[in-house]
């Protein structure tokens, strides 16, 4: 069966995904928010890292920008599978997706845990409960962002966001647009990340932010402010 969300083919089978997240996208729900404001962040000829592909939706709709190349990571083995099917139904060859995780400093061995609902999955055990537990070791992030000159990041990784925009460098990042989850670390958390991407030179940038889905920058320069209707909030 093959959906169509946000523009996006989705050839999924409801036994493939659980019960809420098979409603999220038939209902066109499904990372709603983020599949909008995301255009705020990327730019043509952007190049992307995405850390938390999930089934590979957001990660085509920023393939589809002119001249864009993705780079997108997925713990889990079965999501990544997932989207892979997604973005090869979408016809894409800008998108280099790795089954993987990216942390700060050398490579670490991280316990992650496959949930029900794939996008509770995470390296956070508090999260709630889950089905398994994969060990998966990670690679160098700053060294995956020098190698690959990555001038925007998307991430959507249930937590882990928190210290890894901590203890990252991210040189050479211009923009970082990313799901916020408060419900795992506090609005102290929040603090946390955002005294740690001021410390880089990245501001808070309300023009490609809504919510939890926010945008920090380093650009300086002024752009021109555009509201967005009432019915993108």
């Amino acid at each position: 069966m093959t959906l169509t969300v946000h523009g996006v083919r989705v050839p999924l089978d409801p036994t493939e995904v659980s019960p809420e997240i098979w409603q999220a996208l038939s209902s066109g729900t499904y990372e709603a928010k983020e599949a909008r404001w995301v255009y705020k962040t990327v730019r043509p000829h952007d190049r992307v890292l995405e850390l938390g592909t999930g089934i590979g939706i957001l990660t085509s709709l920023i393939a589809g920008i002119e001249g864009v190349h993705v780079w997108g990571f997925e713990a889990s083995p079965s999501t990544a599978r997932l989207a892979r099917r997604v973005i090869d139904a979408n016809k894409l060859d800008n998108v280099t997706l790795t089954q993987g995780i990216l942390a700060a400093g050398p490579p670490r061995d991280f316990l992650f845990y496959l949930r029900k609902d794939l996008w509770m999955s995470s390296v956070v055990e508090h999260q709630g409960p889950y089905e398994d537990t994969l060990m998966i070791t990670s690679t160098n992030i700053d060294h995956f962002i020098s190698q690959h000159a990555i001038d925007v990041i998307v991430m959507d990784i249930e937590g882990a966001e928190r210290d890894l925009l901590i203890e990252a460098e991210l040189a050479g990042v211009g923009r970082i647009f990313l799901e916020l989850h408060d419900h795992i670390y506090g609005l102290a958390g929040i603090r946390d990340i955002t005294q740690a991407l001021a410390s880089k030179g990245f501001g808070y940038d309300p023009r490609g932010s809504c919510g939890p889905c926010v945008l920090f920058s380093r650009e300086n320069e002024l752009r021109d402010y555009q509201p967005e209707s009432p019915d993108a909030f």
